[in-house]
């Protein structure tokens, strides 16, 4: 059943937790509804009601990478909200922790299904049935671990060098009708993160001169920021959002 109105619809992956609920909650706190998803159907339902339940937020579980389930969220998304007028791909995956000379090839390429491949499959789709005619954004949530040398992590930040890529060609072929952006992150207080900071916060936080770890809410705001009338002359840009420890490159 549609419910089309006036009222913007976003479509926001892996977003039953961590950075990608974080972002649905800054959208729905500015009136907006979101279609979200995520792997556990469990989560996902609990998810939606902590956004307002039904009419506010639709949860679609499945793999980000499956193209079936992509074709399926694009269609649910249109038949119950009518539209679809941000894309923010989040979903992401980091199996390996390890010298990249070791890495298993089958594993890289599955963090490129998952963190890349999946990013250009729902922007195809939400293009198609929506934003092509319409208008819209799209913001990829990539990593400063694209912006640099990612020692253990490799094929996560070189998948996450390709988001960004990605959202240069985007912005280029979409625009003047839709606009493409990407946030870099540092590392923030998630599930996702914990290898990153467990067991030695402080000292991580150390690293940091705003004296913290990111939290979700951080990029939440960047989100909603970006995907606002307040951004309309913004597109093929990579927010760094880092706490500021980028500026301690040259120490």
């Amino acid at each position: 059943m549609t419910t089309e109105n006036s009222t913007e619809v976003a479509l926001v992956t892996g977003a039953s937790r961590g950075i990608g609920f974080g972002i649905a909650q800054a959208i729905v706190a500015r009136g907006d509804r979101v279609v979200i998803t995520g792997r556990n159907e469990d989560a996902l339902k609990e998810a939606v009601e902590k956004l307002g339940g039904p009419g506010h937020a639709l949860g679609v579980a499945g793999k980000a990478h499956d193209e079936a389930h992509q074709a399926a969220v694009v269609e649910q998304a249109m038949e119950t909200f009518g539209r679809i007028d941000h894309l923010v791909n989040n979903a992401g995956t980091n199996p390996v922790f390890g010298p990249i000379a070791d890495v298993d090839l089958n594993v890289a390429r599955k963090v490129f299904e998952t963190n890349v491949i999946s990013a250009l499959g729902f922007a195809q789709r939400t293009w198609k049935a929506w934003q092509s005619q319409h208008g819209g954004t799209i913001v990829n949530i990539a990593s400063v671990a694209g912006l640099n040398a990612s020692p253990f992590v490799g094929p996560y930040g070189i998948s996450k060098a390709a988001m960004i890529n990605l959202t240069l060609q985007l912005a280029h072929e979409f625009a003047p009708v839709v606009r493409v952006n990407a946030i870099a992150p540092a590392v923030v207080k998630t599930k996702f993160a914990t290898a990153l900071y467990e067991g030695r916060e402080e000292e991580v936080i150390a690293r940091y001169p705003m004296g913290r770890l990111g939290v979700p809410e951080d990029i939440g705001g960047a989100a909603a920021f970006l995907t606002s009338p307040a951004a309309a002359w913004i597109t093929g840009q990579t927010l760094v959002i880092d706490g500021g420890i980028f500026l301690n490159a040259s120490v």
